[in-house]
């Protein structure tokens, strides 16, 4: 696997194109990790469609990590963001020189269209933005059903979750931060519930709780472990990158967290996941999958946002109205 940065002139569209069981395929992702996490249906679509495919997988730095373990990778190509479209151009020439089976690009960019491919889907305007993420990226490969977001680990990644997550103890992961205030839920909040769930008659009676975070989220969530009484909290707090947090994800019972990358790694390893959510819009970013479930704000995201004074720097948490006792309410219908 070469992690260098790894597109080809247009050659029609391919529609209705057999494809060749050594299939050659170029997967342009999100930068930001939940949306790189709910793109991966269409990774597990394509392992399951094709014999033997090789894909090279194009994404924010940040989430490279994620898509290590992916069976079928052939490259990972980090892109960072430049001046003047500047990583685009880069991007262009480490994959022009290869004839591709199919390009599959989330980000409509202008690569795509320019590098030699047999199939092309690319989001673009005939997608519903409306539906959520995971039906859109589904739209866009055209497929009759949708397939759910997957993550796959590499040995290294599960051994650095297995000394971190004991095993033959029923864990609760909890994620109290998000990539910005407002978005999330009061630490004393999430403290209230882990009590509640844990307790004496809780769902999780006795669990311990590891609590994860990424670097810059210490506070809020050494708020939280520190509540924890001896012995039962875990510090999973800014352990490692978003692919390994993910992998120790994997081995927890149950998730419960802000809408984030987390919440959404911990749906894709098929972790019993739990969101809560305010200035977010569920009808896109909800976890997904049957496994899953939320409670919102009474007020949706436009509500909860004055446009007018409004900064990410400068709001608080935006999460006020949303109680305890609902979603204690939620928890109970959700675990039973």
């Amino acid at each position: 696997m070469s992690h260098d940065l790894a597109l080809f002139p247009t050659f029609g569209n391919g529609r209705g194109a057999t494809l060749p069981d050594m299939t050659k395929i170029l997967f342009i992702t999100s930068t930001r990790i939940g949306d790189a996490v709910l793109s991966t249906g269409l990774l597990d679509h394509i392992l399951k469609t094709y014999t033997d495919p090789k894909v090279t997988i194009v994404c924010g730095p940040l989430a490279a990590s994620l898509f290590e373990g992916y069976p079928a990778l052939d490259k990972l190509i980090a892109l960072k963001k430049e001046k003047r479209n500047g990583h685009w151009i880069k991007l262009w020439r480490a994959v022009v020189g290869t004839k591709w089976n199919m390009v599959v690009d989330l980000r409509n960019s202008a690569v795509s269209r320019l590098i030699w491919a047999d199939q092309r889907f690319v989001y673009g305007r005939h997608i519903n933005a409306q539906a959520h993420k995971v039906e859109q990226a589904a739209e866009v490969m055209k497929l009759d059903g949708v397939p759910a977001p997957k993550l796959w680990f590499t040995v290294a990644q599960m051994q650095a979750a297995h000394a971190l997550i004991p095993e033959g103890e029923r864990v609760v992961a909890v994620g109290p931060a998000a990539n910005w205030i407002g978005k999330t839920w009061p630490a004393e909040r999430f403290i209230e519930i882990i009590q509640w769930l844990t307790g004496k008659g809780g769902a999780y009676e006795g669990a311990r709780v590891a609590v994860f975070g990424a670097p810059g989220e210490e506070a809020v969530c050494n708020q939280v472990l520190a509540a924890l009484p001896a012995g039962q909290g875990i510090d999973a707090i800014a352990k490692g990158n978003p692919g390994s947090a993910a992998a120790a994800l994997s081995l927890c019972d149950f998730y419960l967290g802000n809408d984030s990358g987390l919440m959404h790694a911990a749906a894709a390893c098929g972790v019993k996941t739990f969101g809560v959510f305010g200035p977010s819009y569920p009808h896109l970013y909800a976890p997904y999958g049957a496994h899953t479930a939320y409670a919102q704000t009474p007020e949706s995201f436009d509500e909860l946002i004055d446009y007018a004074s409004y900064t990410p720097q400068s709001a608080p948490s935006l999460m006020g109205s949303l109680h305890v006792e609902t979603v204690k309410g939620a928890l109970d219908k959700f675990l039973t």
